[in-house]
Order: structure tokens, then C-alpha cells, then sequence
């Protein structure tokens, strides 16, 4: 069952990196979201209880809800509903993707690393690289929050494969990060909303001190 929650978490960054609207990008989030809170709840159940519970309602609250909730406010805020054009091809995009996963695979089955299982340490490489890709690749501000949002699923997935004490340390180290990102880029937009809808990173440039 697992094993089936990895793999469709996989499948949809196959589909986030070739979406140009950011609903979309949100409901992947979302779901993504759910998909964690039951990776989490099957993979850790031998956990401290206490522990368990918090790192359930942190995921199904914080991931699958909260935080593409205020994304939706900040896009709706500043009426941002695409992504530029694209800087490099969908295709190309695609094609990446598959070379990304086919040598994290061929890594991950060759290293002979017992430490992680190597359908968590695939999904989890992939997702991380699939966040930077977006970064790298998308204009937008909002759209380089939400590639940081993937990176972080992608540690989160790896902190499953590890043990059962770690990922309430991992998540928590990150989850204080992502609120402080998430919460001053809200601010961000807030501010400078009127002057540059599209948000756009390239933009920026234009800012003086």
C-alpha cells in the first residue's frame, strides 16, 4: 500500500512540471498533502504514539490544507492565475524528468545502500529534483514557494525511510522554515502586489534600494 502511495506521488510531478496554472500547482500540493499523511501513518505505525499523532496532524493540517489555502488567498490577492511563458519546453521538461528518474533508479539499485529503502530513496531524489526543476524553471515568484514546498515533501518522504524517531526532527526543522518563507513571501506580495501582478522574478531586477 506504501508502495502505491510512493508511486503516485511520483506520477504527479510528472504532471506538476508541465502545468502552467497555479491552481493546479496548489491542488497537487494538496494532494500530495493526503498522500503523505497516509505514507506517514502506514510507514510509521510503530512509533511513539504522541509522536505519530503529531506528525499526522502536521501533515494532513499544515501540508494537505493550510498551506495551499494561504496560497490560494495570496493568488487570489493579487489575481495571479498562470505561469509565464515557459523557459524551457514542456517536452524538454518531460524528457528530464524521465532521465531524472531512470538514473536516481539505476543510483539508488546500484549504490547497495541498506540505509533506505529504495523506493523511498527514488521517490524522494525525484521529488527534491522535481521542486529545484520548477525553481529553476518558472518565473514566477509564487511558483519558486511552491518548488520549495516540493523539495520539502521530497525530505519529508526520505525522513520515512530512515526510522521512527527522526522524521518528528526533520519535519519540525523544516516545517518552522517553510512557515517563516511561506508567511514573509505573503507579506511580500502583499506589498508589491499593485505594482507588479504578474510577479514575475525577472522583474525584480528593477527594484533599487
Amino acid at each position: 500500500m506504501v508502495n502505491l502511495i510512493l508511486l503516485t506521488i511520483l506520477a504527479t510531478l510528472f504532471f506538476i512540471i508541465t502545468a502552467w496554472r497555479l491552481v493546479t500547482y496548489l491542488q497537487i500540493l494538496s494532494l500530495q498533502g493526503f498522500l503523505l499523511f497516509f505514507a506517514a501513518y502506514l510507514s510509521l505505525s510503530s512509533m511513539n504514539s504522541a509522536n505519530l499523532l503529531f506528525i499526522l496532524l502536521e501533515t494532513i493540517i499544515v501540508k494537505a490544507v493550510a498551506i495551499p489555502f494561504f496560497l490560494s488567498y495570496v493568488l487570489k490577492r493579487n489575481n495571479i492565475t498562470r505561469e509565464a511563458e515557459p523557459i524551457i519546453p514542456t517536452f524538454i521538461s518531460l524528457v528530464l524528468m524521465v532521465i531524472a528518474v531512470i538514473a536516481i533508479f539505476f543510483f539508488s539499485y546500484s549504490s547497495g545502500y541498506s540505509i533506505f529503502d529504495n523506493l523511498y530513496f527514488v521517490v524522494s531524489l525525484t521529488t527534491i529534483f522535481a521542486g529545484l526543476y520548477i525553481i529553476m524553471s518558472r518565473r514566477k515568484i509564487i511558483t519558486h514557494v511552491m518548488g520549495y514546498l516540493i523539495i520539502e515533501n521530497g525530505v519529508f518522504i526520505l525522513s520515512l525511510a530512515v526510522g521512527n524517531e527522526m522524521p518528528i526532527l526533520v519535519n519540525l526543522g523544516i516545517l518552522l522554515d517553510i512557515f517563516a518563507s511561506v508567511l514573509t513571501l505573503g507579506i511580500f506580495f502583499n506589498r508589491i502586489g499593485d505594482v507588479f501582478k504578474d510577479a514575475d522574478v525577472t522583474k525584480l531586477q528593477s527594484l533599487k534600494d
